[in-house]
């Protein structure tokens, strides 16, 4: 509808044309990664963050156009619907403003209003409305009968429909609306009998705040303890106020006939307008929170998915342990596992000789180039006893978060890959393969697992799901991947492929061996044109004929570098290596009606540097060596730390002991700071200055004020 692309364009600020490009280029099967990367020219460089947003709201309005229909015809079909009210219900694209006009005729329970006018005093209550008689009595008389007996009864039936009909009223609900979102207050109690169980809900035993002001982790810490029974979450505006203005839009006299409108007014308000407008604001309240938390966990999701990558290499990886020990395993540059024990370096067996012994042999024997160290309970103390060994060569050592490593050991794509091996073994094997490629290891785990949000599990898990899988498959295509190595849980991401497709490709590979161009994707089951179209550009083909199969330019482009090679009388190959060769290019010379300057500028990027990787390199770090423990920590200390976990009240920071310190939004930086994200970032290293040591309750307080980064 056009109307739709009016409506997201101004939303969004953005042009119509843009919107209608876009719009068309998704209802075609086109996926978010690919506009954004291929289809520059159509939207004039959205990214995939504006596509996302164009994608919801015209699925939103779709929503919205089939209520519509649906109330039209349900008041349609009670004989009700006049040329107007139609006319309001189809020019209005607000769904408040919708469910307001269709409130009066919406089918509902029998109310007290509905058996006053089954009694017949709706006549009464429109009389009383006018508020002209004063005589209130003596027209209420007129309404007596077997069904209402006393004067007491017929007044108190009116206003029960009167209630009804201010409760229904638009502007009356506007006006609640309005108070509401300046003045509302949200107060939450501990349930008594609670104390002791709700303990970690202290801080909200008593606690009262405005509701528009509020943060996103307090609200949803409420109502967290709300769901779980240890508080009772109300929201309120004040109730004088919002009776007072009711009482201007109703209350047009001064009389008898007035003061049962008044009456009237009070109930409405207390039994109907307040818990309506409670119940919508605790909604809106809860959808932003959600909102928040859901961009938090979407932007360090990211990060973490982006992480740098150690790359091809040889790696000894360690889950480490006290008890149960440490397990270790060897993999080969492409993650295969050689090799598996375990070791006991620690308390109580203290075999700590012996462990040196076994880990500089298989450095040795396996030719490991880096060691990988699970960052959970003993990692701290296995990094040191690491450190302690000489190696015959020169050894990386990396601390890598655990976080999620148990749920893959035990999930059914771990036994897929290892069903021989027990949980240790492939915990261990998923920590060194998160140094090699952190994307290629996290995809294979529901993102909520993986620990880097904030009340995950208290939003909407609809809305979290889209927005996180959306995250994954933008991440997966920013990279892209080798279509001879990748996992069918990575190739389940590419643009335009998804799980079947994945698991017919990596079916395909098993039985005919590597594929040797892009192009022999299309022999793969099921890889259809649209399949092939959406998802090419993202896969990489090694050591091809064809160099620019690992490369991000898309085989609609290829036509064009070949003519760019034939105009220089040169080879593809020869333009990818030569610079000289690159800058001769008159790039305005190959704009046509379909392909512009973006696409052409891209693959000019591209040809620079094919198949590029979008991370960053990976950095070793080190944690200060006189800090083992929470008892080593000392206010005023500078420490090294990795931010571990970005929220929106602040970040959590690893500085080389089991509990993390928090640095608060207020101590990030020298000036304002509203968004943590602004200046933080996860995975990110940091100098912090200790501020704060409660021992009691583990927790360390963090600054990063005044100090050079």
């Amino acid at each position: 509808m056009d109307i739709f692309i009016s409506l997201i364009a101004k939303q969004l600020q953005i042009s119509e044309r843009q919107v209608q490009n876009t719009v068309k280029l998704l209802s075609e099967g086109s996926t978010i990664p690919f506009i954004s990367r291929y289809r520059k020219e159509l939207t004039s460089g959205l990214d995939e963050v504006q596509i996302g947003a164009i994608a919801d709201l015209h699925s939103k309005l779709t929503e919205l156009a089939k209520r519509k229909e649906t109330i039209l015809n349900t008041i349609e079909e009670q004989g009700k619907l006049t040329p107007e009210l139609k006319q309001q219900i189809e020019q209005t694209w607000e769904s408040t403003v919708l469910e307001d006009l269709y409130l009066p005729y919406k089918p509902k329970r029998r109310t007290r209003g509905q058996m006053a006018c089954e009694k017949g005093l709706e006549p009464l209550a429109k009389l009383l409305m006018t508020q002209r008689y004063g005589d209130i009595e003596l027209q209420a008389e007129r309404f007596l009968s077997d069904a209402v007996t006393s004067v007491k009864d017929a007044l108190a039936g009116a206003r029960d429909i009167m209630a009804e009909w201010i409760n229904e009223n638009g502007y009356a609900r506007n006006t609640i609306r309005a108070i509401f979102s300046r003045e509302a207050i949200i107060y939450s109690r501990l349930v008594k009998g609670k104390e002791a169980e709700g303990d970690k809900f202290r801080d909200y035993f008593n606690a009262e705040e405005s509701l528009r002001r509020i943060s996103s982790h307090r609200l949803l810490a409420m109502r967290r303890g709300e769901a779980e029974g240890f508080l009772k979450v109300e929201i309120a505006a004040p109730e004088e106020l919002c009776v007072e203005r009711l009482n201007k839009l109703f209350v047009t006299a001064n009389n008898a006939s007035s003061e049962q409108v008044k009456l009237a007014v009070a109930d409405s308000y207390k039994r109907l307008l307040k818990p309506a407008i409670e119940t919508e604001f605790a909604a809106e309240s809860k959808a932003k929170a959600d909102g928040e938390a859901i961009a938090i966990f979407v932007e360090n999701l990211k990060q973490l998915l982006l992480s740098s990558p150690l790359g091809q290499k040889r790696v000894l990886s360690l889950d480490p342990g006290f008890r149960t020990g440490c397990k270790v395993v060897c993999l080969d540059a492409q993650g295969n596992l050689l090799y598996n024990e375990t070791i006991y370096p620690h308390p109580p067996k203290n075999e700590t000789a012996l462990a040196m012994k076994k880990i500089a042999h298989l450095v040795e024997q396996y030719a490991i180039e880096a060691i990988a160290i699970g960052n959970g309970t003993a990692g701290r103390e296995t990094e040191q006893f690491i450190q302690s060994i000489h190696f015959d060569r020169q050894v990386q050592v990396f601390v890598v978060s655990e976080n999620g490593a148990s749920i893959y050991s035990a999930s059914k794509i771990a036994r897929e890959e290892f069903p021989e091996y027990d949980v240790t073994v492939r915990g261990a094997v998923s920590l060194g393969r998160r140094l090699m490629d952190p994307l290629a290891e996290l995809v294979k785990l529901d993102p909520k697992s993986i620990g880097v949000g904030q009340y995950q599990y208290d939003v909407d898990q609809s809305a979290l799901k889209k927005a996180l899988d959306q995250t994954v498959e933008n991440a997966v295509n920013k990279v892209g991947v080798n279509v001879n190595t990748a996992s069918k849980y990575l190739l389940t991401y590419v643009s335009g492929i998804g799980p079947q497709l994945a698991e017919n490709i990596v079916a395909f590979r098993a039985q005919n061996g590597p594929f040797k161009s892009r192009k022999a994707l299309l022999n793969v089951a099921k890889m259809g044109a649209k399949s092939f179209e959406q998802s090419a550009g993202f896969m990489r083909v090694e050591n091809s004929d064809n160099p620019l199969d690992n490369s991000a330019v898309h085989p609609e482009s290829y036509p064009i570098v070949e003519r760019m090679a034939r105009d220089l009388k040169c080879s593809v190959a020869d333009l990818l290596r030569d610079e000289n060769l690159r800058k001769q290019i008159v790039v305005q010379n190959y704009v046509t009606d379909t392909v512009g300057l973006p696409t052409l500028n891209d693959v000019l990027l591209e040809l620079a540097k094919p198949g590029r990787d979008p991370r960053t390199e990976i950095q070793v770090f080190s944690f200060d060596p006189t800090v083992k423990t929470i008892n080593d920590v000392k206010v005023g200390q500078i420490l090294p730390g990795i931010i571990t976990n970005v929220t929106k009240f602040g970040a959590f920071v690893d500085v080389g002991v089991h509990e993390n310190g928090l640095v608060h939004i207020s101590n990030m930086a020298d000036r304002f700071v509203s968004d943590p994200t602004e200046v933080m970032a996860l995975h990110q290293h940091v100098q912090v200055k200790v501020i704060e040591v409660d021992l009691e309750r583990k927790r360390i307080q963090l600054s990063m004020k005044g100090i050079k980064q």
